[in-house]
């Protein structure tokens, strides 16, 4: 439960998610303090929080000091940091340095457990990134006009097994798939490149399923899809989009489905299998395992 009055911090990425993390928290009456990140974070959450400090990524120490000298006890996760940023423009400072030679991978979950393990071990609680914006997280069903096809229902289905296989691997969360092949991946490019690239392959009818990967902390690490997913889908004519039920964020809700309809793409939030792998669809549009 959210305590009205207190004092939250945001640790921002890219994107507008964490603006409406500190939109939904400023709402219920809780003080806003951001660290946002050089080259990731809008500068327009500036003008969403009590105050906003800016650091590189990889600055850890930075971050837990500023946290700490705010008072926060508690603290979010919001918004992705792309992965290249890791290879390029990367500075951390002496903590962040010690983190990462004891951590020994670049994977997200790993990484993103080991600095909610630092912010806990300073008296900072790490609370779920949804805590203030539950209507963001879909439940199954038809989020668009349309219902997916029987066919598009298949290579949903394909989808789904494949990408749940994927993440358990640290790969990635989406996968483009047209007529029971996977066109596309999602790598260390990120979700965009991943669409762009599987959706030009199929020239058309491209389905973009994304999912959470099987080991994710949720509290911290929530796929999200928005109305830049549909503008991108729709330029190079995938037509259904599939995200998991329940473990998805949906950015600007209403925006995106009025983006949705007018491109005719399909929206729609389903329940992912167990990762345990999945064969391509049969001949009769049913999944089959190999």
């Amino acid at each position: 439960m959210a305590v009205a009055g207190s004092r939250l911090g945001l640790i921002a990425g890219n994107g507008i998610f964490p603006r409406l993390v500190a939109r939904g928290a400023r709402e219920a009456g809780v003080e806003v303090i951001a660290v946002a990140h050089v080259g990731e974070t809008e500068p327009e959450l500036e003008g969403e929080v009590a105050s906003c400090t800016w650091i590189r990524v990889g600055e850890l120490g930075k971050m837990i000091r500023t946290l700490k000298q705010a008072g926060c006890e508690r603290a979010v996760m919001a918004g992705g940091i792309k992965k290249a940023r890791l290879f390029s423009g990367f500075r951390p400072d002496l903590r962040g340095a010690a983190f990462l030679a004891r951590m020994r991978t670049l994977y997200d979950d790993k990484l993103l457990r080991g600095i909610a393990d630092e912010l806990e071990s300073e008296g900072i609680h790490v609370i779920s990134s949804t805590e203030y914006l539950p209507r963001l997280v879909p439940t199954p069903g038809v989020l668009s006009r349309r219902a997916p096809r029987s066919r598009e229902r298949a290579d949903i289905e394909y989808g789904l097994g494949v990408a749940k296989a994927i993440g358990t691997y640290e790969i990635g969360q989406t996968v483009v798939v047209k007529n029971g092949l996977v066109l596309a991946v999602e790598a260390v490019e990120g979700t965009d490149a991943a669409i762009r690239r599987g959706g030009e392959l199929a020239r058309g009818g491209a389905i973009v399923v994304k999912v959470s990967k099987p080991q994710q902390d949720l509290r911290f690490d929530v796929p999200a899809v928005g109305p830049e997913t549909i503008r991108l889908m729709a330029e190079v004519g995938a037509t259904v989009l599939a995200i998991e039920a329940g473990k998805t964020i949906v950015l600007e809700r209403e925006k995106m489905l009025e983006a949705a309809a007018t491109a005719g793409i399909v929206v729609v939030a389903v329940e992912a299998p167990a990762a345990d792998g999945a064969g391509p669809p049969d001949e009769r549009g049913a999944g089959r395992r190999r």
